[in-house]
């Protein structure tokens, strides 16, 4: 069974950190480009971060550019998303998303061909 689970959510005070993971089982992420999600209450889900299939190439919403890091680790089939100083803002459903590619130097959110259930992040005091 292809899957990719999403692990590391919680509450966490404003200004604190947390690393989700982005675990995949039934397929190897290493030609897939992978993204990182996050929906809201009330709101769209919206594109926090993406990194190519090799690594090579990390984009960043604006929101949280310079506090968050995304990372992968092929040998572990896991992507990984460090989040610092979160804000009540980033209160959220996280979700990782992979993404077929031939490109190994390009990534966005679109087309996404698997998604994860999401973890679930509070910012909150």
């Amino acid at each position: 069974q292809l899957q990719l689970v999403e692990s590391g959510g919680g509450l966490v005070q404003p200004g604190g950190s947390l690393r989700l993971s982005c675990a995949a089982s039934g397929f190897t992420l290493d030609y897939y480009a992978i993204g990182w999600f996050r929906q809201a209450p009330g709101k769209e889900r919206e594109g926090v971060s993406c990194i190519s299939s090799s690594g090579g190439k990390t984009n960043y919403a604006d929101s949280v550019k310079g506090r968050f890091t995304i990372s992968r680790d092929n040998a572990k089939n896991t992507v990984y998303l460090q989040m610092n100083t979160l804000k009540p803002d980033d209160t959220a459903v996280y979700y990782c998303a992979a993404d077929r590619v031939y490109a190994r130097n390009s990534c966005d959110y679109y087309g996404m061909n698997y998604w994860g259930k999401g973890t679930r992040v509070t910012v909150s005091s």
